[in-house]
């Protein structure tokens, strides 16, 4: 099958390029490497430095390519950067995102499956964990974006035929996630400090609590999602809440840290406790997780003390 990946460059983006050309896949990547890396490239995969803002070199990459399945990772995705920047958020987002599908309905493409988010949508749940049914009100202009596209994934399928599968994902974590930002990667800065030795600070009390996934179960999710979820949206978790401070303990423990962590103010549009039932996935996609929390964590403070120790240029 040919699979255009955008966001392919990414973090998780970029792990399940790996899977599909693993399983056999022909896949395209289009990133503009805002975020994304070179080094995260699959050398199996073709490139496209493409802004999802840029219609005409969008509808090229689609129009060559021709992809029988576009898998839709590109996006604005920080959380502080939308409350700061509303409108750059729908830009990328929606505008960007409405290219995309303008472009697949116009050559053919068969389904998309995209990655959408769970902990940003429902606000602060009434039950945890919450399904997929639980009302959406969510405190960030990113949650709202993300929402707003899923709304046209639907008007895109009953109107032009151009099927869909979304995922809502936890929050996820594991090699490769940029340990450089200052925002909204728990753990990927908490082991890189940690192993450097660094101070670490947790945002408010540190008694909020995410739904944590590792990156490999995101990919396989992914590759579920080719063949099954026709028109479904699905919660891609652990359904079990973590704390920062219960992660902080555990990753003290991998590195040898002995600091105590300081404690900074609670961060603007941040829900406070969440995590995501995953029912629907496993029966309707045939998808779980696989990796333990700590097992996740083991094999990430592998990857960043790599990192740390041969630091990039």
């Amino acid at each position: 099958m040919r699979i255009l990946v955008t966001g392919g460059a990414g973090f998780i983006g970029s792990h399940v390029v790996d899977a599909f050309v693993a399983a056999g896949h022909e896949v395209a990547i289009l990133d503009n490497f805002s975020t994304g890396q070179v080094g995260n490239v699959n050398g199996a995969a073709a490139v496209h430095r493409v802004d999802l803002r840029d219609q005409p070199q969008v509808e090229q990459v689609v129009a060559t390519f021709r992809p029988e399945m576009v898998n839709h990772h590109a996006a604005q995705s920080e959380v502080p950067k939308s409350v700061a920047d509303p409108t750059y958020d729908a830009q990328v987002n929606i505008i960007g995102g409405l290219n995309l599908l303008k472009a697949c309905v116009d050559h053919g493409v068969k389904k998309v499956v995209f990655s959408s988010t769970g902990g940003a949508l429902y606000g602060e749940p009434d039950v945890v964990p919450a399904d997929e049914d639980h009302p959406v009100r969510p405190l960030s202009p990113y949650g709202t974006s993300k929402l707003a596209f899923e709304h046209y994934l639907g008007t895109f399928r009953r109107t032009f035929g151009l099927d869909y599968t979304v995922l809502r994902y936890a929050n996820i974590y594991g090699a490769r996630q940029d340990f450089h930002a200052e925002e909204g990667r728990v753990i990927a800065i908490f082991a890189s400090r940690m192993l450097e030795d660094k101070a670490v600070t947790i945002d408010g009390t540190g008694e909020q609590a995410r739904d944590m996934l590792h990156v490999g179960d995101a990919a396989t999710a992914n590759l579920a999602a080719l063949e099954k979820g026709s028109g479904g949206t699905f919660h891609i978790s652990t359904a079990i809440a973590v704390t920062v401070n219960d992660l902080y303990r555990k990753l003290a423990l991998l590195t040898g840290y002995r600091r105590e962590p300081n404690y900074g103010p609670a961060r603007k549009g941040d829900v406070y406790r969440i995590a995501l039932d995953n029912q629907l996935a496993r029966t309707t996609l045939g998808w779980e997780p696989r990796v333990s929390l700590e097992e996740g964590l083991s094999l990430t403070v592998d990857y960043f003390r790599e990192q740390v120790s041969s630091p990039r240029a």
